[in-house]
């Protein structure tokens, strides 16, 4: 079975200030991250740096013919690089845009900040919404939402796990109904109100994706039993149609490998194969609209011989 990562990362040096702190790389695959020092990528990455190449060869080892590049304010702005990836790897990777947002926000601004990405050849904006400071529903923000819609740009999103954001949301997809939607990180099903995240997909153009899941339940480890019921539930709520695979690679697999992000869904008996087939596959290729995904034979590892 072919596979498409919905929610990934990839940066060339993770260098940024995030309310006042900064976040930078540190030798052996770590990073001072606001104040704490942190292994954000696996050890044997020792320059920091998260590249295209190496996540490919992930993918490969992995059988997964595409991934969906997000974008997170703790990383920096990658926008420049990520461009790179997407013409030199167009099969392999969609990659989204990140919006600069600024103290002062204006509706001219922020359109414009949508052209230019747009014609830079971003098909998707990723927007960490959990961060922001300013409403979803500002005349500002909801220009920008209008011009994604207008340019069919992808908004892949991540909600604050409070009801004020989730109604926001309800109100942008609204007045946005042909803007197609992925909602990041599975609502937080560690929330409080994750299922009201899960249920703004009852919309039409609107879809969840399970980037980080592994990591929320990381103290239950593999095969992560609350994640398989998480997915359960969220499937009988709004269909599993609506549901897509993510790693948040490479955060996760500091933890498990790049294959047992997927695995502990694809093992379970608790989906039928019509529904492992929707999740990690069907889904985020009608979502994304990638038609040109590779075939990787399986290898086997040395110890299988």
């Amino acid at each position: 079975m072919r596979i498409i990562d919905a929610h990934s990362h990839l940066w060339l040096r993770q260098d940024t200030t995030v309310d006042g702190k900064r976040i930078y790389p540190l030798p052996n695959g770590r990073s001072m991250f606001m104040g704490e020092e942190k292994q954000m990528l696996p050890p044997f990455l020792i320059d920091g740096v998260n590249s295209a190449e190496v996540f490919i060869s992930n993918m490969d080892y992995a059988q997964v013919s595409a991934a969906v590049v997000v974008q997170e304010v703790i990383d920096g702005n990658q926008n420049n690089y990520l461009q790179e990836v997407q013409e030199r790897f167009p099969d392999r990777f969609f990659c989204c845009g990140m919006i600069d947002f600024k103290e002062e926000q204006t509706e001219e601004l922020l359109t414009n900040q949508v052209d230019t990405l747009a014609e830079r050849g971003f098909k998707g904006i990723a927007i960490p919404g959990h961060r922001l400071r300013t409403a979803l529903t500002s005349p500002a923000m909801m220009a920008m939402f209008k011009q994604m819609e207008k340019r069919d740009i992808v908004l892949s999103m991540c909600l604050a796990d409070d009801a004020r954001q989730i109604g926001e949301m309800r109100e942008v997809i609204a007045e946005c109904p042909r803007l197609r939607v992925a909602i990041g990180h599975f609502g937080m099903p560690t929330g409080t109100y994750w299922l009201e995240q899960v249920k703004l997909a009852l919309a039409p153009e609107v879809s969840i994706e399970s980037g980080g899941i592994t990591w929320l339940y990381n103290s239950e480890f593999w095969p992560f039993p609350s994640a398989v019921r998480a997915i359960r539930q969220a499937a009988d709520t709004v269909g599993m149609e609506k549901l897509m695979w993510g790693s948040d690679y490479p955060r996760t697999i500091t933890a498990i490998t790049y294959r047992m992000s997927y695995n502990f869904f694809l093992l379970s008996n608790e989906f039928s194969q019509k529904e492992k087939e929707s999740f990690l596959l069907e889904n985020a290729r009608k979502f994304y609209r990638l038609n040109n995904l590779v075939d990787l034979p399986y290898i086997k590892n040395m110890s299988e011989d």
